[in-house]
């Protein structure tokens, strides 16, 4: 390996960040040229493009009818915090959590919340914890897609159809990616910036008809912000849903999503954008295979993300290293593909292992990942010999 050529071909883009993600194939800022700008959002076109937004996502995504879909501040954060301060506390809850993000919803539970009769469920990055353990006589929060781990649930059979509690998901980077089984889940969240590769700052969050009976007949023991308020009176404030968003929304990014969402149509919506993920993650899987360096952190091809591909550095020579230095190393080979132009901002989370991740979803073109995998061997093989 010490030996290899650097490659002659890089990829047209080199953007593989897991977020915000690349954008559409043939994007130009061109397409922003209609934006509703210097006007109010609540002017008569804007609600409709807000509301477009809503119904578009709805059809492609295949959201039940007799779920609400709003779009909320704070992006995916604003939205799964919105739900947990909202409607936690009714019953007691468990968190489930095997990489960052998760680890964060549970500590915002267990110590900003408080929650006396809260469970945390761990597992290491890389694994789930048992999902048939779980209680649905509790609400229930989880990641559906590990962003920073590489590992998603693999389908919705072990949510419970005669639930009690609630299916509280922080699905960001899986919508528009896999299927989702709506009728298992109350609450989903998720953004624009992920598999869209829309602007960030903007949530969503659709809420079946228990999670709307929640927040009707729910009172949180704490105040709420008045970003995270779904009811006034005791009354779902409606025109969420319909357009009429909480705070200012930027009508650049909204004509931004509507371009994204133009285009998803244009592959074959929801069939189409996992079509072309499928395709992308199995790129870097049949690299993988054939590596004597690389491997994924999740090591179950059953829970393995097909958009936030996190891979783990296997050779001897690495795993000699400390901990500190197998930071140090995984940071240096990160620089050096940057440098050459191959690969930008594919660094595994700062939380997770040393390591890399790659982002496959629909937006990334599956071209551009074969011709980035050579500059991983190469860069790895620079890597051994100017590492110190």
């Amino acid at each position: 390996m010490t030996d290899l050529i650097r490659p002659e071909r890089r990829p047209n883009s080199p953007q593989f960040s897991s977020g915000p993600c690349t954008k559409r194939p043939g994007w130009s800022p061109e397409v922003l040229e209609n934006a509703f700008l210097g006007r109010s959002h609540r002017a008569a076109e804007g609600k409709a493009r807000l509301k477009s937004v809503i119904e578009e996502q709805r059809e492609i995504l295949g959201i039940p009818d007799d779920y609400k879909v709003g779009i909320v501040p704070g992006s995916d954060t604003g939205a799964v915090e919105m739900a947990l301060w909202s409607m936690l506390g009714a019953r007691p809850s468990t968190i489930l959590a095997w990489e960052s993000f998760g680890s964060g919803w549970a500590s915002d539970v267990v110590k900003q919340l408080k929650l006396d009769d809260a469970e945390v469920v761990t597992a290491d990055y890389g694994t789930l914890p048992n999902l048939n353990a779980v209680d649905w006589a509790r609400d229930v929060v989880f990641t559906w897609n590990g962003t920073t781990s590489g590992v998603r649930v693999p389908n919705g059979d072990w949510i419970a159809d005669d639930r009690e509690g609630l299916a509280i998901c922080d699905a960001t980077s899986a919508v528009f990616a896999m299927d989702m089984p709506w009728e298992k889940l109350d609450v989903v969240t998720w953004s624009w910036q992920k598999v869209l590769g829309g602007e960030a700052a903007h949530g969503m969050i659709a809420l079946s008809p228990r999670a709307v009976e929640r927040l009707e007949n729910y009172t949180p023991a704490w105040p709420l912000p008045k970003v995270f308020r779904m009811t006034k009176g005791g009354k779902l404030i409606d025109g969420i849903f319909k357009g009429e968003t909480i705070n200012t929304p930027s009508m650049l990014a909204v004509e931004d999503v509507l371009d994204a969402l133009n285009w998803a149509r244009s592959i074959g919506g929801l069939n189409g954008l996992i079509g072309r993920a499928t395709a992308n993650a199995k790129v870097i899987s049949d690299f993988v295979d054939a590596s004597d360096w690389l491997g994924f952190l999740a090591e179950d091809e059953a829970v393995r993300s097909p958009t936030s591909v996190c891979l783990k550095i296997t050779d001897s020579w690495f795993e000699d290293l400390s901990s500190d230095d197998q930071s140090k190393a995984a940071k240096a080979l990160v620089s050096i593909l940057a440098k050459e132009g191959a690969a930008l901002d594919i660094g595994a989370y700062r939380d997770a292992p040393a390591g890399l991740r790659i982002w496959a979803g629909a937006t990334v073109e599956a071209d551009d990942l074969a011709a980035l995998m050579p500059w991983l061997d190469w860069g790895y093989a620079e890597l051994k010999k100017t590492f110190k």
